[in-house]
């Protein structure tokens, strides 16, 4: 097990000690709003002192999970949607980009954020990325909860069945999600490929452009 999993798995029995259910609710917010903290690992244990009777019983951790990532992906949809433009300035996103990239996340969005979750990397980025691309909330919503019930639902039951194998389940994982991250970044790169394309055939007044039919 990697030195610094080992050290962060030392350190979850004392952060909960001290601050309860509030330590993993604020950890699963703040991964999903858009910080990089390993939010998977740590529900995954807390899941494990569940079923050791040093944590909250299973049925509290799965809830507390479930409501801090479906608001922790609201909030960083909200902060991509109101910070927008800024953020695209910094990425020099034209208007052309931003427009393919609208359409698609209207076109994909659901299903690009329900399965995002099961991504490390990709969850914490879907929120914002979706507020930027200016999904509407009444379509983001739905589907990140979904997401955020269902990703809850297999990593509480995968540590509270499996905790005691960890060493084996983080190896195994591992594996898997090099084969997620390779194919989730062929998709990354295809589509920037298309944005890029659509910035390439912007019109010069600055509307927003229709993709490619291709």
């Amino acid at each position: 097990m990697p030195t610094s999993v080992a050290s962060w798995l030392s350190q979850i029995p004392q952060f909960f000690s001290a601050y309860g259910g509030w330590a993993l609710a604020a950890l699963l917010l703040l991964e999903n709003a858009g910080v990089p903290l390993p939010g998977e690992l740590t529900l995954f244990y807390a899941a494990y002192l569940s079923r050791e009777g040093r944590f909250l019983a299973w049925p509290w951790v799965f809830l507390i999970a479930a409501t801090a990532c479906t608001l922790g992906d609201n909030l960083g949809y909200w902060i991509g949607r109101e910070a927008g433009a800024g953020i695209r300035r910094l990425l020099r996103l034209t208007p052309g980009r931003v427009g393919y990239a609208q359409h698609f996340f209207h076109r994909y969005g659901g299903v690009t954020i329900f399965f995002a979750r099961f991504i490390t990397g990709l969850r914490i980025l879907a929120g914002p990325a979706a507020g930027i691309s200016r999904m509407r909330w009444r379509e983001f919503l739905p589907y990140n909860a979904a997401g955020a019930a269902a990703w809850a639902a297999v990593v509480t039951a995968g540590g509270y069945f499996l905790g005691r194998h960890l060493r084996r389940v983080l190896q195994d994982a591992g594996r898997v999600e090099l084969v997620l991250i390779a194919v989730a970044a062929a998709a990354i790169l295809y589509g920037l490929h298309r944005i890029e394309r659509a910035g390439v055939h912007a019109p010069p007044n600055g509307g927003e452009a229709k993709p490619n039919s291709r």
